[in-house]
């Protein structure tokens, strides 16, 4: 039996997937890691420097996607009124947390929220 990825592997992977999206460019606003389209954020991964628990946030408009993401141990709506907007922040040190397959295509559906339609386009083979 194969032991799950710990947090910051499991964070390294999300990061990797959301940078391989098509525009996706990586910037450090307030200290923080956050994966860009268009100049518009679509994952937030926090910090690394262990200062705070690892996490990620994403925007989930599909109802279904949303309510999943809400059930992993931990996961709340974003803080400072993003929750209002569909953000969730998902906790990855939790007991139970989601695999990064599932975190992967979570943050595959906040980019298609957020980027351009020639971008997704791109994304399906277009």
């Amino acid at each position: 039996m194969t032991k799950a990825a710990g947090p910051e592997a499991v964070r390294k992977r999300v990061r990797a997937f959301a940078l391989g999206l098509p525009g996706a460019v990586e910037e450090f606003p307030w200290g923080e890691s956050v994966i860009k389209v268009n100049k518009k954020v679509f994952v937030f991964l926090g910090v690394d420097d262990g200062s705070h628990p690892p996490g990620v946030t994403v925007k989930l408009k599909d109802p279904e996607a949303h309510a999943h993401a809400l059930t992993s141990p931990g996961a709340e709506p974003a803080g400072y009124g993003l929750g209002k907007a569909g953000w969730v922040r998902i906790p990855l040190d939790e007991q139970g947390a989601p695999a990064a397959e599932l975190l992967c295509d979570w943050a595959e559906e906040s980019y298609r929220v957020i980027a351009p339609k020639k971008l997704i386009a791109e994304l399906d083979g277009g």
